[in-house]
């Protein structure tokens, strides 16, 4: 067995574990922090949106020899607009200017045709109205309240209301982390953005939901043993999905790095930058929301519970007994009618 294999099984068994819910407050610290930051980024720069949503024109040229750069600079002195030239496969250029309407199109147009050495026939200019841009926003926004609602119910029915707002927590911290990286850098938002970020909440919710699924098997019938409080059964449950949190996490985000690295950095490819970036930060937040925050939030949430505090209470008490008397609280656990526990889908084992 791999030594990641061997240390997913000890994890897994509780063997070794890291202690993921009591330091749950240096994490609530860190998302916070990375929170604050996103917002006040797009509260500063705000959001590179692109021709779709702020409406232009974009000129698709044959074969020319002209670079990249200098196609850049005539196009903004011919419009009098920031332009964004890239590169095709044709070896021709598309060129995208914003807040152009018809007549000072067919104007630059002619500039381009001139400038770029080619005929003006040969450009095909396809203009962009706003409203366009909008109408996708709106359904998007539309779609993301739906999936929302449908979240919130879903998990409540299949595992409790705490799990449920823990979740949302989750995906709004995710977004907004997204949302603000893309303040940061500058990338243009683009319809493939918002598919982008629709995207990312079905994984980050998938890596939630096992978290979860572990929780809810190892706290079946919690209060009526005392070997563990709540909180120590939810660390176990994260650790037992660790490895294999990371893994599937690593596992999405190869495909998704070599879009944004390779194709959109070193190919010039601008377009997979669209939907690349919000997919590749969205994977890794939700991962880290998944295991940092949604479940130490469930644990804040179900350990006010007047049964969770009773249960916390006898647990530390007993193991308080047990210290007391120099014998170590395992031993106490040989009672066959106290219930075993199941951690992570696995029968408790009777000692």
């Amino acid at each position: 067995m791999s030594k990641l294999g061997d240390l997913g099984a000890k994890l897994y068994r509780g063997e070794v574990g890291y202690d993921f819910v009591g330091k749950r407050f240096l994490w609530y610290g860190v998302s916070i922090l990375i929170t604050i930051t996103a917002i006040v980024a797009l509260a500063v720069q705000g959001l590179n949106m692109g021709i779709e949503f702020k409406g232009g024109a974009v000129f698709t040229t044959p074969k020319t020899t002209v670079s990249v750069a200098k196609a850049t600079e005539a196009a903004e002195k011919a419009s009098g607009h920031d332009a964004i030239v890239q590169e095709l496969g044709t070896g021709g250029l598309r060129i995208q200017i914003s807040g152009l309407d018809t007549d000072a199109a067919t104007d630059v147009k002619k500039v381009l045709a001139t400038d770029l050495k080619v005929t003006e026939a040969d450009i095909n200019a396809d203009l962009v109205g706003p409203s366009w841009g909008e109408q996708i926003a709106n359904k998007a926004w539309t779609g993301l309240g739906v999936f929302m609602v449908l979240v919130v119910i879903y998990l409540a029915i299949a595992f409790e209301w705490r799990m449920a707002v823990a979740a949302l927590i989750a995906l709004i911290h995710d977004l907004t982390i997204t949302v603000g990286v893309y303040a940061l850098v500058g990338f243009e938002v683009t319809p493939g953005t918002v598919i982008g970020l629709l995207t990312i909440l079905g994984y980050s919710l998938y890596d939630t939901v096992v978290v979860f699924d572990g929780l809810k098997e190892g706290s079946k019938d919690i209060t009526k043993q005392t070997r563990w409080t709540y909180s120590e059964v939810a660390n176990r449950s994260i650790n037992g999905t660790l490895v294999r949190s990371i893994n599937t996490t690593v596992v999405a985000l190869l495909p998704v790095a070599a879009l944004l690295f390779i194709g959109g950095g070193f190919l010039g490819a601008g377009m997979l930058n669209d939907i690349s970036l919000s997919l590749f930060v969205g994977l890794a937040a939700g991962a880290y929301s998944s295991i940092f925050i949604a479940t130490p939030l469930v644990v804040d949430l179900k350990e006010r519970e007047p049964a969770m505090k009773a249960l916390k209470k006898r647990v530390l008490a007993k193991r308080a007994a047990a210290a007391a008397k120099g014998e170590s609280p395992d031993d106490d656990y040989a009672s066959e009618d106290e219930p075993q526990i199941v951690a992570q889908g696995r029968p408790g084992r009777r000692r």
